[in-house]
């Protein structure tokens, strides 16, 4: 067999998940674990390939799909031709009668997979391949993070991850709006100059932004990220006149043809699409190129492994409309310290920059992985 043939041999995925022992509360819920599904792509000359599907919440599901319908759609084709790859499993799983968000979460994981391969095959790091530069990509602190607890119990873990370097922190809101408010102020009054971010996990109503508005204002609330559930465009549109604070979302958008609409519709200006639900690097690239025609920044939400991690930070050195990295600071998170080397280097101002190793640069260890177990049933409570 020849050591050139990228004929794609195997595809099948890892569903895997720890029980959170020190709860976060926030807008969807108090996380009670963690789950992830990682995708091993295989080909017939030898070359394994790592991606990360989101979960979808429901990770056996998921890694159901990829082994199952996506493998027998994508075994025996290419894997440098991750265009052709993604473009069959849209015409046979998303444009017609498909699994809609699951199918698309799933190729994520397999794109992903696959432009490791092509890193692999060539020597060269990722965002070299998509024709970018290594560079320092300002972090925020975010994650499973900052929840809601009391404002001196947040802002000593805000003091935390500062000492870590972080100039960027992201709160989470959603709460009631007399505590949100409470807790953004007594940031804002501890730390005169930190780049405050908030997130509402989509758990606001069009009058809860009209009430918060005026105080994360005051406070200089760079963004106000998820208010509402991704579909709810007409609330966007109105909370987009209530106030100067941008309105982020793009985690739970999918491939270019939603982004279209939410940058037509011009209330969402903060674009963050996940790596591994909206399609993959190959996606990601035609919404960013997209989004710099409206002179639009790219900030990728992030997810779960050092897999997704260290995809996004290659996409944030190869766009001319990168923003911010988003640094899971999750106090415990095996997949990120433990089942992989780490996804990126991080100097004392809190900035990542890309490993230089070949593909995404990040190595798995299958054992650590078959050590975590799916754990069924929700996430959230």
């Amino acid at each position: 067999m020849s050591a050139h043939d990228f004929t794609i041999a195997d595809v099948t995925a890892f569903p895997a998940s720890f029980p959170v022992r020190k709860p976060v509360t926030l807008g969807i819920g108090r996380a009670v674990k963690r789950d992830a599904v990682l995708v091993r792509v295989t080909t017939k000359g030898g070359l394994v390939g790592w991606g990360e599907a989101h979960h979808g919440r429901c990770p056996g599901a998921i890694a159901k799909l990829v082994d199952t319908t996506l493998r027998q759609l994508v075994v025996g084709m290419d894997a440098t031709d991750v265009t052709g790859v993604w473009s069959r499993i849209y015409r046979m799983q998303l444009a017609s009668h498909g699994m809609g968000t699951a199918a698309c979460l799933a190729m994520s994981g397999i794109d992903l997979a696959l432009w490791d391969i092509r890193g692999k095959a060539t020597g060269w790091p990722v965002y070299r391949l998509l024709g970018g530069k290594a560079r320092d990509i300002p972090a925020y602190a975010g994650g499973i993070s900052l929840g809601y607890q009391e404002p001196a119990e947040l802002c000593d873990e805000i003091r935390g991850l500062l000492a870590r370097g972080y100039k960027a922190v992201k709160l989470r809101v959603g709460d009631t709006v007399a505590l949100d408010i409470r807790r953004v102020e007594a940031v804002r009054k501890a730390f005169p100059d930190l780049v405050l971010l908030a997130d509402a996990n989509t758990a606001y109503t069009v009058n809860d932004v009209r009430a918060v508005m005026p105080a994360f204002e005051a406070a200089a609330i760079r963004w106000l990220e998820e208010p509402f559930a991704p579909q709810d465009h007409r609330s966007y549109a109105q909370a987009a006149t209530l106030g100067r604070v941008p309105l982020a979302a793009g985690e739970n958008h999918y491939t270019r043809y939603e982004f279209a609409r939410v940058i037509e519709d011009g209330a969402i200006t903060v674009l963050q699409p996940d790596l591994s639900k909206t399609g993959g690097i190959t996606e990601a690239l035609r919404i960013a190129a997209l989004a710099s025609a409206w002179k639009l920044a790219i900030n990728p939400h992030t997810l779960l492994t050092g897999v997704n991690m260290a995809a996004s930070i290659h996409l944030l050195c190869a766009i001319d409309n990168g923003g911010y990295f988003e640094a899971d600071v999750a106090a415990e998170n095996p997949f990120r310290d433990e089942m992989c080397s780490p996804p990126c280097l991080v100097d004392a101002n809190g900035d990542v920059r890309p490993h230089e190793g070949p593909g995404l640069g990040v190595a798995i260890d299958e054992k650590f992985l078959a050590a975590y177990p799916l754990i069924e049933g929700p996430a959230y409570v």
